[in-house]
């Protein structure tokens, strides 16, 4: 399992980029990977990293 922070979170479209010392670039992320309530910029996660058509995606998010 990766670790990172919510880097951005865009609210009304419901996704996000995470910062993680695991991966190049921002990690991915939609909603529907984490369930419950809404993410914020700052808050603490922790997921798999998925090789997505557009780059790394994060998998299994939850919340630390």
């Amino acid at each position: 399992m990766s670790e990172g922070t919510v880097d951005f979170f865009n609210q009304m479209g419901g996704y996000g980029f995470i910062d993680t010392e695991d991966s190049d670039d921002d990690v991915f992320f939609h909603m529907e990977d984490v369930g419950g309530d809404d993410l914020e910029e700052g808050t603490e996660v922790e997921f798999t990293i998925e090789q997505a058509q557009k780059g790394p995606r994060a998998a299994q998010l939850t919340r630390v």
